[in-house]
């Protein structure tokens, strides 16, 4: 029988009459299964225009079927649909206890953090702000709005507590965190603006616009703040500049004092001049200490050992020779040489520690130094400014005016001693260099502390070969230039 095709329009016409019935070829079950599928999926009780074939053919298998509703819970309510997560099942079998049959699982939390849609946080967020209706008006931007509300709780203080503490530029109540949440609330002047021009009811604001409208209430409210969080943070960038200072100047104490440095300098300076011989660059009365970081590039014909593997050797043997204070006779010349071996490199090693303000001093910029106690002067002034001239006529700020003056006696005497101390250790720093390098040294140099950072690397290369030397067993050459000839 050929197939009726059924065009599909916007408005379905009129059933055409019914064909005469078919021979029964299918037992029952096929036809009430057939009528379930049709009552279903209306669609398919009529093919598709141009698709002739569609009604041939036995019927997909119930298995093959799509679901269209998803599966429920105990209560009935649809699951939430949430992202898959890919792995290979396990069958248990009926008969055998598992690990698996004591866990039990926190659907709701699942949901909560993997659902693809946020239908139950929504709902309570609807909840909560119908049981706190929002005001009707705002001033600030919603995002800035946000990031004040949250400043405004970690202040853990109410507006009136923060606008006293202002007033008289008291510690009480206003630490460090605080001063810090209430630099990041400054409002820009067009923020200032509309909040001050805000004539309506102000429980139509937010909380967050409150707070800031109520402490623009106190003159230059922001600029005390600017100023009490200096006041703050005053004695920790002042004693952080002085320890600075102060390792920079033990560190070109030690480069000068150092006995043991020196003893090196000397060795690699007589072995250089040794392979030198010849060349132009022989007989040299002094070398850049860059130098140093090339010892371990010169090898020896053995493949192995290098030019700063030998002068570690030197120095451990004359050192050791040097601190023996040995009284028994040791019976061979090899234990000697092991004797000498081993306490010159106790020595050695412990170069590190005796330059222990070299390595630390490495890892400093002098610019920023140098621009720590620039901001100290800056902020000086500017509190010098507030108080002198900006609020000085003002009556109700009298507590600040007081409370200042005397926080700025102390820090304009403490920024002086720190000049000071920086102006004494550039010119200790350009010394040491000069005392290494000579006068060829450039002003312009980056990094006017190098040399701390070139020490700093060539004692990690030494450290390095001392702990080969200390694991190994290599004998003392007597004649010690062959590996390199």
């Amino acid at each position: 029988m050929e197939s009726v095709e059924v065009p599909r329009t916007a408005t379905a016409p009129p059933p055409p009459p019914p064909p005469p019935p078919l021979p029964r070829l299918s037992p029952p079950c096929e036809w009430s299964w057939r009528s379930k599928i049709t009552s279903t999926f209306p669609n398919l009780s009529s093919p598709r225009k141009g698709n002739s074939s569609s009604a041939k053919g036995p019927p997909p298998p119930p298995s093959q079927l799509p679901q269209l509703t998803p599966p429920l819970g105990k209560d009935g309510v649809p699951l939430a649909k949430l992202k898959p997560l890919h792995w290979d099942k396990v069958r248990a079998p009926p008969e055998q206890s598992m690990v698996w049959d004591k866990i039990r699982l926190d659907e709701e939390m699942i949901e909560s953090l993997f659902g693809y849609n946020l239908r139950s946080t929504v709902k309570k967020t609807e909840e909560a702000n119908s049981k706190t209706p929002s005001p009707s008006k705002h001033v600030l931007d919603p995002k800035r709005l946000q990031n004040i509300t949250i400043l405004s709780k970690a202040l853990s203080s109410t507006a009136d507590q923060v606008c006293d503490s202002l007033m008289r530029g008291s510690r009480d109540g206003l630490g460090l965190q605080q001063l810090e949440a209430l630099a990041k609330m400054v409002p820009t002047n067009e923020e200032q603006l509309k909040l001050r021009g805000f004539k309506g009811n102000l429980n139509e604001l937010g909380s967050a616009e409150r707070y800031v409208k109520t402490l623009l209430t106190v003159p230059l409210a922001f600029h005390r703040v600017e100023a009490m969080l200096f006041r703050e943070t005053f004695e920790d960038e002042v004693f952080h500049l002085r320890n600075s200072f102060s390792m920079l100047e033990e560190a070109c104490k030690e480069l000068r004092s150092s006995r043991l440095f020196l003893k090196l300098l000397e060795a690699v300076l007589k072995t250089g001049n040794r392979m030198n011989v010849g060349t132009i660059r022989g007989g040299a009365r002094a070398f850049k200490l860059d130098a140093l970081l090339k010892l371990s590039d010169v090898k020896g014909t053995d493949g192995k050992t290098t030019l700063l593997h030998f002068v570690v050797q030197e120095i451990i043997r004359t050192e050791g020779m040097r601190v023996s204070e040995s009284k028994t006779k040791t019976r061979t010349v090899e234990e000697r040489e092991e004797n000498y071996r081993r306490m010159g490199l106790d020595l050695v090693t412990g170069l590190t520690t005796e330059l222990y303000n070299v390595k630390k001093t490495a890892t400093i910029d002098l610019d920023v130094l140098a621009t720590s106690v620039s901001n100290l002067s800056n902020g000086i002034s500017k509190l010098n400014n507030l108080v002198e001239n900006e609020l000085s006529r003002d009556e109700r700020s009298r507590g600040f005016v007081e409370s200042m003056s005397a926080f700025l006696k102390y820090a304009g005497s403490n920024l002086k001693e720190v000049k000071e101390e920086e102006d004494r250790v550039i010119a200790l720093v350009r010394e040491i260099t000069e005392y290494f390098h000579g006068n060829h040294v450039s002003k312009d140099e980056a990094n006017p502390l190098r040399i701390f950072v070139i020490v700093r690397d060539f004692l990690g290369m030494l450290d390095h070969v001392c702990k080969e030397l200390r694991s190994s067993k290599m004998a003392y050459s007597p004649n010690p230039l062959a590996p390199f000839r």
